[in-house]
């Protein structure tokens, strides 16, 4: 008898609507846009589109539309020429307020998206995407590795209680002029044994006085590490993009490429490509009469720096505040950090985790300090492109301000949190960029545009036209072969296609080549598995069995065998999906949600078409397989 249950035939109408549903955004094309960005202090309002609009019209800039789309403004242009003219123009029109990307924008009507139905992302090689390409400021690192250094020696004069009159950074390295110049070769012991990879100097013509180097080995591995790093920061800041199959990589001694696919959001790209903020948590020695002094006179006292915190004093400039130059603990010491509002004021707020290290720093400074103000210092380094002689030169300012003071009420180490945060967004895109590391160089970026498929237009309309042929080709020779049953059979292979489609869809993963031939192997095991279950049933027939009974038995005795191959090759994927990255990882994934899709439509949807064809027909003379 062949039967069906009902509960099956709801399931699987449920799931055909769904990954109709779920594929209907594939259909759309998308636009080339222009996508607008708020930085810090900007909004995004009727104002500012109001501005664009009339700045476009005046230079004659053609745009299908602008309007403001979530938090962002995009600009919808015809073609990629314009694109990139309209962006080029915004850049200089908007300045540094505003972050301009180039970008896809997506075409899917809001209905479809309120649902959560998205186009299914494609790599590089399939369709392109968004090119930059940073210039790294090595100079940087350097000075930033050199001024450590001075702060390094100085707190070895300290502690070995040598007197000493200066310690200043110089063209030459570091200048160190002693007050005693017997002093000199107990000093070159103990900073050899902290900072042994300098090269200490004395100056004959002064006694006393003596400079430190960065050998050359030094700046080269300075150099390259801050490469390096950069390089691992910026995949795991377009990693909490959500990007996925980026190109992330090193070219010639100073620059790094990265390509980003599909369609994504390349303002927020942009901004955290190359932002540099991170923290650092230092003693507050005064925060009065002794801070304002020093502002004045420019006299600071030598254990302190100046600084200013974003609290506006009584005249309306923001305060100073003078802190310890001791750090106590860094960005560079942190495991975690989220954002969420504090509980108790509701104002932004980043919830920090440090490390080992930086926990017993922390704990030992709030254990001797109860009572007295710590402050968190908010850095960020701007990077800048300056014209020299006609020539691009990268430089960079830092800007370094105090966003809270707060007294030490109780001991803790490891865990705690930052408030004085201008707004939510600004405390979750610095939880962000703590999570994913600091740049050890600023970067700056020298050129950005869209490209083209890696793999060429004519390669991929020619695999396309390839892929397309063969699938009717089969569906053609299943039609030929197997009568009725090769309708069973094409309609279970659209549909194991419709749903591959569908999944990747709503997952966001990004199809590329790879991936591509991961779907082509699918159906291929799903055409394995429709022939296996044919072939038994023509068996059934041709050992006497009727109709009825041979197609019950065909679709019983094969898929035993489908699901034990099937799931040798499910494991493999599994093992590609979770060891693998890159095309590996991707053709992983595909094959995991192809085999599970071929499965289900080959074994169960064809067996209630076949059901619903021939079930209550009791008199079945013959069937036509």
């Amino acid at each position: 008898m062949l039967q069906y249950a009902t509960w099956k035939y709801a399931l699987a109408a449920i799931l055909i609507a769904l990954s109709a549903f779920y594929s209907l955004p594939n259909l759309y094309p998308q636009d080339p846009a222009v996508q607008i960005a708020a930085n810090r202090g900007a909004t995004i309002d009727e104002g500012l589109l109001l501005r664009v609009r009339g700045a476009l019209e005046q230079q004659s800039l053609p745009a299908k539309s602008v309007a403001i789309e979530g938090e962002r403004l995009v600009v919808r242009t015809t073609n990629p020429d314009e694109q990139t003219r309209v962006a080029d123009f915004l850049r200089q029109d908007l300045g540094g307020q505003y972050t301009v990307a180039l970008n896809l924008a997506s075409t899917v009507p809001d209905w479809l998206a309120s649902f959560g139905a998205r186009q299914m992302a494609m790599g590089l090689d399939l369709q392109g995407g968004v090119h930059f390409l940073l210039e790294v400021d090595q100079q940087a690192a350097i000075d930033k590795r050199a001024n450590a250094f001075a702060d390094e020696i100085s707190g070895v004069l300290r502690n070995g209680k040598f007197a000493y009159t200066s310690v200043s950074r110089t063209a030459d390295g570091i200048q160190v002029l002693l007050a005693e110049s017997t002093d000199m070769q107990a000093v070159f012991a103990a900073i050899a044994r902290e900072a042994p990879e300098l090269q200490l100097q004395a100056d004959p013509a002064q006694p006393g006085r003596f400079v430190a180097r960065l050998t050359p080995a030094l700046i080269q591995s300075i150099m390259d590490g801050a490469i390096e790093q950069n390089r691992t920061t910026l995949d795991n800041r377009i990693n909490s993009l959500g990007v996925g199959e980026q190109v992330i990589q090193r070219q010639g001694d100073s620059r790094i490429v990265v390509q980003l696919p599909g369609v994504q959001d390349t303002a927020e790209a942009r901004k955290l490509i190359g932002a540099t903020a991170t923290l650092e948590y230092r003693h507050v020695i005064d925060y009065g009469n002794d801070a304002i002094r020093a502002a004045t006179t420019g006299v600071v006292p030598p254990n302190a720096r100046l600084y200013y915190s974003r609290e506006l004093g009584p005249d309306g400039k923001r305060r100073p505040i003078l802190l310890s130059r001791r750090v106590i603990v860094s960005g560079d010491q942190l495991v975690n950090a989220t954002s969420s509002p504090d509980p108790q004021s509701g104002t932004p707020a980043v919830q920090i985790e440090l490390n080992n290290a930086g926990g017993n720093r922390m704990l030992a400074h709030t254990r001797e300090n109860v009572g007295q103000l710590m402050a968190a210092v908010y850095i960020e380094t701007i990077p800048e492109v300056k014209i020299v002689d006609g020539k691009e030169v990268v430089t960079s300012r830092v800007s370094e301000e105090v966003i809270n003071a707060a007294r030490l009420q109780g001991v803790f180490g490891k865990n705690f949190q930052t408030t004085g945060l201008d707004s939510q967004q600004e405390a979750t895109d610095l939880a962000r960029l703590l999570r994913a590391g600091s740049l050890a160089a600023p970067m700056v970026i020298i050129e950005e545009r869209i490209i083209g498929p890696s793999l060429g237009a004519a390669n991929i309309a020619a695999g396309t036209q390839a892929v397309f042929w063969s699938f009717m080709l089969v569906l053609v020779f299943f039609l030929v072969y197997y009568k009725m049953f090769g309708i069973v059979t094409n309609l279970a292979l659209l549909l194991n296609l419709l749903m591959v489609v569908a999944l990747m869809s709503v997952i966001g993963a990004t199809l590329t080549l790879p991936g591509l031939a991961g779907i082509a192997l699918t159906v291929g095991m799903s055409v394995d598995a429709n022939v296996l279950i044919n072939e038994r049933i023509r068996e059934e027939l041709r050992n006497g069995n009727t109709p009825l009974a041979s197609i019950a038995n065909g679709y019983d005795k094969a898929s035993g065998t489908i699901t034990d191959a099937n799931t040798t090759a499910l494991l493999a994927g599994v093992a590609m999906a979770v060891f693998g990255s890159g095309p590996i990882r991707g053709f992983g994934i595909t094959l995991i949600l192809g085999i599970i899709t071929s499965m289900y439509t080959a074994v169960s949807v064809s067996r209630g078409i076949a059901t619903l064809i021939y079930g209550k027909r009791k008199k079945l003379a013959k069937i036509a397989i």
